[in-house]
C-alpha cells in the first residue's frame, strides 16, 4: 500500500475508524515515509489494457459522489504512460453527468475488475475532457479502430495514487466470450 493513497483515504473521520476498530496501528505505517513518484508499474499497465468495462465516480457541485460504470472493448482504457490513462468518451444517453462533474472538480476514483481472477484495483486521479478541436492528436491515441460508436470526448486522467485490493467477497463472473472458451 502507497503513502499516495493513505494520503487520499485516511482521512481523520477514516482514522477514527480505525481506531475504534483496532485497525490503526497496521494502516498507520502507510502514511510515513518519503512522498513516492505514483507510476503505474508493467503489471498495472497489463491489467488496465485488458480490461473492458470499469466503474468511474465524480463529484458533483452539490458534493455528493456519482458512480457510472464505463464500457468498450478489451483495452479502450489506454494507458498513455507511466502516470497517465485515458479512455474515448461515446456518446450514450445525453446526461453529461459525469462529464458536467468534471467541470467544477477534477477528481475522480476507477474500479477496475477482473471478476473471473477475483482482482481489482483501484485509481485515484484527476481527469481533464479533450475534444477534437483542442488536441486532435491525443483524441485520436485513445480511439478504437474497431469500435465504430461516435467518440463525442476523450477523458484524460492523471493518476494521483492506485491501490490493488483484497478478493475477499469479489464474486467470480465470466463474460459470455470467457464462458464460450472454456
Amino acid at each position: 500500500m502507497a503513502r499516495a493513497f493513505a494520503k487520499i483515504s485516511f482521512t481523520p473521520d477514516v482514522q477514527a475508524v480505525q481506531a475504534e476498530m483496532g485497525s490503526r496501528a497496521a494502516y498507520r505505517s502507510a502514511e510515513l515515509g518519503v512522498d513516492e513518484e505514483v507510476v503505474l508499474s508493467d503489471a498495472e499497465q497489463a491489467f488496465i489494457a485488458e480490461r473492458d468495462s470499469f466503474y468511474q465516480a465524480t463529484v458533483s457541485q452539490t458534493g455528493w459522489p456519482y458512480v457510472q460504470h464505463r464500457g468498450g472493448p478489451v483495452g479502450f482504457l489506454k494507458v498513455l504512460d507511466e502516470q497517465t490513462i485515458g479512455y474515448a468518451d461515446f456518446s450514450g444517453n445525453r446526461q453529461y453527468i459525469s462529464v458536467g462533474n468534471l467541470r467544477g472538480d477534477d477528481r475522480v476514483s476507477l474500479l477496475l475488475m477482473d471478476y473471473p481472477q477475483r482482482r481489482r484495483l483501484k485509481i485515484w486521479g484527476r481527469a481533464r475532457a479533450v475534444d477534437e478541436r483542442s488536441e486532435p492528436a491525443l483524441l485520436a491515441k485513445l480511439e478504437s479502430p474497431d469500435f465504430r460508436a461516435p467518440v463525442e470526448r476523450g477523458i484524460v486522467i492523471r493518476v494521483e495514487a492506485f491501490d490493488w485490493n483484497c478478493p475477499k467477497y469479489i464474486t467470480p463472473r465470466y463474460s459470455r466470450n470467457e464462458v464460450e472458451a472454456v
